[in-house]
Formats: structure tokens, sequence, C-alpha cells
């Protein structure tokens, strides 16, 4: 019984974590180490959003460069307390 419950656990793991990253190259992808972050907010769990995160602003004119959007940590911890009145939140990293 432990066994089965110990792969259950793995398998959703490894669904989750695939789940919740997106990462897109603009041009040839990063070419540094340069990195820029924000914060976006949703509503109704994520139908509409509360700000606006601009990625080409926060590229600052660059040609190459990558953008990532995830769940991290602190997201996770943030959306358990904002999660009760639907609000929900990613961060969104510019990498020069």
């Amino acid at each position: 019984m432990r066994k089965i419950v110990l792969l259950i656990t793995l398998i959703a793991v490894i669904a989750l974590v695939g789940c919740s990253a997106n990462i897109h190259q603009v041009g040839n992808g990063a070419q540094g180490n340069q990195v820029v972050e924000a914060r976006q907010w949703y509503i109704l769990f994520g139908l509409a959003p509360l700000n606006e995160v601009d990625t080409n602003q926060m590229a600052d004119e660059a040609v190459d460069y990558e953008i990532k959007t995830e769940t991290s940590v602190m997201d996770f911890i943030f959306n358990m307390f904002t999660s009760y009145v639907t609000v929900t939140s990613r961060t969104v990293t510019v990498t020069k």
C-alpha cells in the first residue's frame, strides 16, 4: 500500500511540474544573465488579468531574450491565501 501511495505522489509531482512553466525564446534566446522579473495578477482563477506585464518593455529593446512565465514558490505561497477570493499570480521573467 505504501508503494502505491508513493508512486501516485511521484506521478502527480512530475505531472504538475511540467504544467507550471512556459518558456519562449525571442531571436536567439538569452545571450547574457541580466534578469528582469514582474508578477502578473489574475482574478477569477486566471480568467481576467488585474495588471499588465509588458515583456517588450522588460526586454528594453533587446533583440535576443527569453521569456519565462511560471508559478514560483512565492506565487504558490501568495495563491494559498488569495485564491479564496479567486485572485492568483504568476511570475514573468525576462532574461537578456
